[in-house]
């Protein structure tokens, strides 16, 4: 979809904004939705002045969508702890796939480095930073 007719849509989805907000009061269900939306319009309408932002967030959604499917096995982990190194691995897994890296060939790599790679450094073992520092080398 092109940047004016995205605008247009937009136009229109704001002007029925204005016109449902005299509709229902503002206390009532509906109307805490289209105050909520007023609130978010410059995050709404962001995509419409940088072209790198995506439309949608669908990318985070289906990232999310592994752990919201986990959820009930993450009540039988053990201990608060364990759960959350689950969530971390989850996050780190969802980045490598985000970043195109495949997460067995990222963790065996990383595992290997960890042990003598400078601490002051320890952010070029994150998935975005391996992958242009190490990813070529390690398959």
């Amino acid at each position: 979809m092109n940047k004016q007719r995205s605008a247009a849509i937009i136009a229109q989805i704001a002007e029925w904004l204005v016109a449902e907000s005299l509709r229902h009061p503002p206390k009532s269900q509906f109307g805490n939705a289209v105050r909520y939306a007023g609130r978010q319009w410059v995050a709404l309408t962001r995509f419409l002045f940088e072209a790198s932002l995506p439309l949608d967030n669908n990318v985070a959604e289906r990232a999310l969508r592994v752990a919201a499917l986990s959820r009930k096995n993450f009540l039988f982990v053990g201990h608060d702890e364990a759960g959350k190194n689950i969530a971390g691995i989850y996050s780190l897994i969802a980045t490598c796939e985000m970043h195109r890296i495949n997460p067995f060939h990222y963790l065996r790599d990383v595992l290997i480095r960890v042990q003598t790679h400078p601490q002051s450094q320890i952010d070029d073992l994150l998935p975005n930073r391996w992958v242009d520092l190490f990813g070529s080398n390690s398959s």
